[in-house]
This record gives C-alpha cells, structure tokens and sequence, in this order.
C-alpha cells in the first residue's frame, strides 16, 4: 500500500514541478510586459490596459499555481533555528498535524467559496471594469486551481512524512546545510547562550 502512496507522491511532486518551471517562465513574461508597458509610455504615450491586466494575471498566476511547488522545495516559512533543535520525528509529526488541522481546511474552504465566483464569472462573461480590459474568469479560476495543487502537494508530503515515520522513506525535512539566515540565528542564539553562561560564572565567583 505505501508502495503505491509513495508513486502516487512522485507523481504529484513532477506535476508541482512542472507548475514551478512555468512560474519562471511566466516571470520572464512578465517582467518583459511591464517593461514594454513602461517604454510605451515613455516614448510613445501608449497604453493598454489590457497589456497591464495582463501583467498582473501573470503576477497572480505565479503566486496561486506555484505554491505547491514552494512546498514541494521546503521553502516556505518556518522558524528553521528552532525546528532544528527538534527530533526527526518530532518535526514530522507537526508537519502531519499542520496539513491536517490547518492546510487541508484552509484549501477546501478557499476551493469552496472561490469556484461560485468563478462559475458566476464565467456565466455572465464579466469583464473587467477598466476600458479595454480582460475577462475575468480566467483570473479568478487561478484561486481554485491554485489551491487545487497546493492540497495535492500537502497529500504528497503527508504520505512522505508517515512513510519516513513507519521507517519507509527519507526524512524530506531534513536540512543537508543551513541557510546563511540560519545559521546567522544560530550564532547568535549560541553567542547569547555563551554569555549567559559566562554571566552565571562570575557571579557564582563572587
């Protein structure tokens, strides 16, 4: 049965990564729109409103489409100086219960509210209130699509994290080198632990 969970997880892991890699092209995209909007401006007066609705479709379309694959990477927030000092174990644990409680709610109540209003927007052809500008459904959809992966990439690291507990996997969370930001927090979480010590020592000299 894990066998089976663990290749469905590797299928999920490629599709996040496809949507990662399309996330960095749709940010070259967009990056020559917003430049090209800005030279049409500047030296021709021009402007198109759906040029920079545009821009800003591709803006939303990184940050919805590509958090499954932040996740995939590990890269989201964490508070990594204290997570470090935690058992293997321990760190998995929290990520199960974070899906669980927190993430798996979260994407069904997103999807759920999202899609009428995708479906509303899309059955009465609503366009976008500026001049010239672009249909909104295709905008909207990105919420529920987005949350879409975001929940399939947290079923592929929940199967990963209770095949590393049942001794069937790597551990994922494991970090081969700390960040420079970490390991800036350790130091000085070590240098204030150093002075403590050091404080306590001459007081107990006295």
């Amino acid at each position: 049965m894990m066998t089976l969970l663990l290749k469905l997880s590797r299928a999920i892991d490629v599709v996040s990564g496809w949507m990662g890699k399309l996330s960095l092209w749709m940010i070259l995209i967009t990056t020559f729109i917003s430049a090209g909007n800005a030279l049409m401006r500047k030296f021709f007066s021009l402007s198109s409103n759906a040029w920079l609705e545009i821009q800003w479709y591709l803006f939303a379309a990184v940050f919805m489409l590509g958090a499954g694959y932040v996740f995939l990477c590990n890269a989201h927030v964490r508070i990594d100086f204290l997570s470090s000092r935690m058992s293997a174990r321990t760190r998995n644990w929290i990520d199960i219960g974070g899906i669980l409680i927190f993430l798996w709610p979260l994407c069904y109540l997103m999807i759920t509210l999202s899609w009428p209003v995708v479906s509303n927007a899309y059955e009465t052809g609503e366009m976008s209130s500026n001049a010239g500008g672009l249909i909104r459904w295709p905008v909207f959809a990105l919420i529920p699509a987005g949350f879409v992966l975001l929940a399939a990439q947290a079923l592929s690291e929940l199967i990963k994290r209770v095949a590393f507990l049942r001794g069937q996997g790597p551990d994922s969370l494991a970090h081969e080198e700390l960040s420079d930001e970490e390991k800036l927090a350790m130091e000085l979480m070590q240098a204030d632990e150093a002075a403590a010590a050091a404080a306590q020592k001459a007081g107990v000299s006295k």
